[in-house]
């Protein structure tokens, strides 16, 4: 089935209902009837070809369909330039002038292998790990970040039944030594920069007899050394000598059946400590097989998709087998080097890759549209006029189905289309809720964004927006292998009898699905009954048979009044003010409001500085200033208002962050979702200042 050649467009054009009760089903009181896609009735779907039942057999077919096409394309890194500012910071309430340093990266451009080069490439990895003495069964940890050998070390071990167990490349020493004791892998792929991290783990993971390190990436040979000397029992090599070791020791496949273990995936434990979630390669083909009946009539052969999130995350991890089976080409990228701003004397990834189709988290589409609107604004108003004119007309002809937005595409949004490489034509939202005006505001000025919203233990599988589906005002409908229904949750006045729309909790069930925790039955008896997974997310059908999430349990907080304010809700809404880069939404249940901890978008922050006065060269200088924060919280409390937010949800307070959160600090997790204790635990002096402040 070839992708369709026909421009897409951001407007519901199939006709409803989009999904359907299963026919033959007793009512159960307190819940919804089960519902799926019309194309999963009668059969959920499990398999995305009647050859395909294992990922061994995913990378076999496509390379025997797909032979010599493109199919994956990395970039080499030339040099690293360092440049190094003086920034005035507060520091023990004294203004200092200290260093701050930037990383720059040249690169070189995309080299590629073809379908039929990949399949050799991860026969030869899965035969270099027989030659070191592994066998079926035994587990590969891989903990790097997303590349092309990332990928190929997984393939290469399932072609030997032999389970992949990931990590993300931010875990940090505990969650490493948790994944890697508990699972007792056996050999581990890894980037050279976390040598040092492993060697503090490796006399706790005794099971452990080969290091196979990425030579992508530059090594430091004393870190090689170091760990030869300590673990002389344990071979170490890199992946290249991992790959030729195979080449010349051919052994055949060790094809997996589809019950075997295909993967042990941890979430990235936003609370507590990571779960495994063990998913079977029936799980994963299933899942390919589900996504590919919404999406493949758009993506195939010739698509460029360009692959840089943590591929220890399953919305990846499932989106780059998929891609295989779609005859796509994934070029690899790397979320520092995404844009021209942080590369010198080359393009960044999104320009020299040129894709059509893009896979980002909310902070990736909000920077996208900040970088866009800050060029719009810098430019003359007429050329304001021109874009936010246009911008509103596009949508009108849309919802009204009305020709004239090509044009519109051609002469106002072209500069903006090319600043994304000039091809795209579909991009996605997933990992967690996108504000509605950046996903209007991305899908007419660059192309469609769809939604998508799934779980590890789901394997990705929750709702995935049909093109043809386009909306807003919903997160679409389930793909073709998982079913849903709502289940009452009285606490907050979530019933599968609320009217106008049935809400609950969101429950899954399908081949997509997990069958339990790793080693963890608590859990499981808590998240599973029947095969249903409990998501823990709150939803609501809408008249089409479209799902919408309209909250969390775990993050509903219960104010002071007796009401409950959902903080993703009001976080993806207040996200939508230019200066915000990040927001965490904190609700005291003392108290009657709630306020925001921000990191600042910083030219929206010196733009409202001026604005109002106050000089200020840096981030670090500026968050002090109290006039500022005022300033930042007015902004905020407009945002809050103009995206319908109730009195109780407009936030009375606002901390203004001189750090970015990332999975280095801790104050995100890999997959870019709040660490809202570690970042409450940082800014409590803060908080409690803004609340008295307002008070």
């Amino acid at each position: 089935m070839g992708a369709q050649s026909t421009t897409l467009q951001p407007r519901l054009s199939a006709k409803g209902p989009y999904t359907l009760e299963v026919p033959g089903q007793t009512p159960v009181e307190g819940e919804t009837p089960v519902r799926r896609i019309p194309t999963s009735i009668p059969e959920l779907v499990s398999k995305p070809a009647d050859n395909i039942s294992t990922v061994y057999e995913l990378v076999r077919v496509s390379a025997a369909k797909y032979g010599n096409a493109k199919c994956i394309g990395s970039r080499k890194l030339v040099r690293t330039h360092q440049e190094t500012k003086k920034v005035k910071k507060i520091v023990d309430g004294e203004e200092r002038e200290i260093d701050k340093n930037w990383t720059f990266f040249e690169l070189s451009g995309y080299e590629y292998i073809t379908f039929t080069e990949y399949e050799r490439l991860v026969l030869n990895v899965g035969a270099g790990l027989r030659k070191l003495g592994f066998e079926k069964g035994d587990r590969v940890h891989i903990f790097a970040a997303t590349s092309q050998n990332w990928l190929s070390v997984s393939h290469g071990a399932a072609t030997q039944s032999m389970p992949i167990v990931t990590a993300y490349d931010t875990l940090g020493e505990e969650g490493l030594r948790h994944s890697m004791v508990a699972t007792k892998a056996k050999a581990i792929f890894l980037d050279p920069h976390l040598l040092p991290t492993l060697g503090n783990v490796l006399k706790d993971a005794t099971s452990i007899k080969a290091v196979i390190w990425n030579n992508q990436n530059p090594v430091k040979q004393e870190h090689v050394d170091k760990l030869k000397a300590e673990f002389p029992h344990i071979t170490i090599l890199n992946f290249d000598d991992l790959r030729k070791l195979g080449e010349e020791n051919p052994v055949d496949p060790v094809p997996p059946s589809p019950e075997d273990l295909c993967c042990i995936m941890y979430t990235s434990g936003s609370t507590g400590t990571p779960k495994g979630v063990p998913l079977t390669h029936a799980n994963v083909v299933a899942s390919v097989a589900s996504v590919s009946v919404v999406v493949q009539p758009f993506i195939g052969p010739g698509d460029g998709l360009l692959t840089y999130l943590p591929l220890a995350h399953i919305l990846e991890y499932v989106f780059e087998n998929s891609s295989l089976v779609w005859g796509s080409c994934m070029g690899y990228g790397n979320p520092k080097t995404l844009s021209d701003n942080s590369v010198r004397n080359c393009k960044g990834d999104i320009r020299e890759f040129k894709p059509s189709v893009l896979v980002g988290v909310p902070a990736v589409w909000e920077t996208v549209k900040k970088g866009i609107v800050a060029k719009v604004n810098a430019g003359s108003p007429i050329v304001r006029g021109l874009f936010w004119g246009a911008l509103a007309l596009k949508e009108r002809l849309m919802a009204a189905g009305l020709p004239g937005s090509g044009l519109l595409d051609a002469v106002v949004f072209k500069k903006i289309k090319e600043a994304t490489g000039g091809r795209m034509k579909l991009c996605m939202n997933g990992g967690g809720p996108v504000s509605k005006d950046t996903q209007k505001f991305i899908s007419m000025a660059i192309c469609p964004m769809i939604i998508g919203y799934g779980l590890t233990e789901t394997t990705a599988n929750g709702t995935l927006q049909n093109p043809l589906e386009w909306t807003s005002e919903s997160i679409g409908a389930m793909p073709a292998a998982v079913e849903a229904k709502l289940v009452d949750f009285p606490d907050a006045g979530y019933f599968a009898t609320n009217k106008p729309n049935p809400q609950g909790e969101i429950w899954l069930r399908g081949p997509a699905v997990m069958s339990g925790y790793y080693e963890n039955p608590k859990e499981t008896a808590e998240a599973m009954q029947d095969g249903w997974f409990k998501t823990g997310d709150i939803g609501e059908w809408d008249k089409n048979g479209h799902l919408k999430i309209i909250d969390r349990k775990k993050n509903l907080v219960k104010t002071q009044n007796g009401e409950y304010i959902a903080l993703e809700k009001l976080e993806s809404i207040y996200r939508s003010a230019a200066v915000v880069a990040n927001i965490c939404v904190y609700a005291d249940s003392t108290k009657t409001k709630p306020i925001a901890i921000i990191v600042p978008a910083e030219p929206a922050l010196k733009k409202l500085a001026n604005s109002i006065g106050i000089k200020g060269e840096s981030l670090e200088e500026l968050v002090h200033e109290k006039k500022l924060q005022q300033a930042v919280l007015k902004e905020l409390q407009a945002a809050g208002r103009a995206g319908g937010l109730s009195g109780i949800e407009i936030i009375e307070g606002v901390v203004v962050s001189d750090e970015e959160w990332t999975p280095q600090n801790t104050l995100v997790t890999a997959a870019q979702k709040l660490n809202r204790k570690g970042i409450l635990e940082k800014y409590k002096k803060e908080v409690d200042e803004a609340y008295a402040t307002s008070s």
